[in-house]
């Protein structure tokens, strides 16, 4: 067994569907065992229907929080510009004391130009957008350090995203936990450059989690990407229906594993 335990999330996409029906899927996930329940922070659609029904990220968050009461909650993953950073601060720091201290702050520079396009933001470059995303990292934790009150604890964050010498030597300095996207090899590689990263800042390896999506049965995906350092799977989930089973196999696997 690894040192750290295995833990199961779900992304419920909030998309193509009613608030209710999206209500519901979070209840159930939180009853099937699942350790974490993501949104995303999009205002449309990402695929299926272009305009189809899309509801925004940090609104339905502060839902969640009073809707759940066990499960961790996020954005997988916030899009950093869309906000001011202490404005962002300030809102994870009122959900997490409306959750009881389960916020996890999901972020990354962003990346869905129809976003920025339509709500009015500057798309800028991806350069432009990591900087940005560097230099709010600062400015989140200081305003949580003045706040009143404090958070309830110190919020975990998560930065999403695979560049190799810009998002994952952010992640290596700032970051509680990494979400990478790709398959084995691509998981595997992007560890070991966060490794370093890790090192170059002082830090250990073991200081930020491993966190990827996952879409097939455990005993199909699981162990590689245990051997990479993944301790978080998190499976996304669209409406209308949000379908658990497979999330649910991966609960009784996290079960197992996590006892044995």
């Amino acid at each position: 067994m690894m040192s750290t335990p295995l833990r199961v999330g779900v992304q419920i996409q909030p998309q193509h569907a009613d608030y209710r029906q999206i209500r519901d899927a979070v209840s159930a996930a939180e009853a099937a065992g699942v350790d974490v329940v993501f949104t995303w922070d999009h205002f449309f659609p990402l695929y299926g229907e272009r305009d189809g029904k899309h509801f925004e990220c940090w609104t339905m968050l502060a839902a969640w929080a009073e809707a759940t009461s066990r499960v961790e909650i996020g954005a997988l993953v916030t899009c950093n510009t869309y906000r001011n950073p202490d404005l962002l601060a300030d809102m994870a720091r009122t959900v997490d004391h409306i959750s009881d201290g389960r916020l996890i702050l999901g972020i990354g520079a962003g990346w869905f130009e129809r976003d920025y396009d339509e709500f009015g933001y500057p798309f800028g470059s991806a350069g432009s957008r990591l900087a940005d995303l560097e230099a709010a990292m600062p400015r989140i934790k200081a305003r949580w350090a003045k706040s009143n009150p404090a958070p309830n604890r110190d919020i975990p964050i998560l930065i999403g995203g695979g560049g190799e010498t810009k998002t994952l030597r952010i992640v290596g300095e700032h970051a509680d936990m990494w979400h990478g996207f790709g398959d084995l090899g691509t998981i595997q590689r992007k560890s070991q450059i966060l490794d370093d990263w890790c090192t170059k800042a002082g830090r250990s390896r073991d200081a930020v989690v491993r966190s990827t999506d996952v879409d097939k049965p455990p005993l199909q995906q699981a162990q590689g990407l245990i051997d990479a350092g993944v301790s978080l799977f998190t499976l996304g989930l669209n409406g209308p229906n949000y379908d658990l089973g497979l999330a649910r196999d991966w609960v009784a696997f996290r079960d197992e594993y996590n006892v044995g």
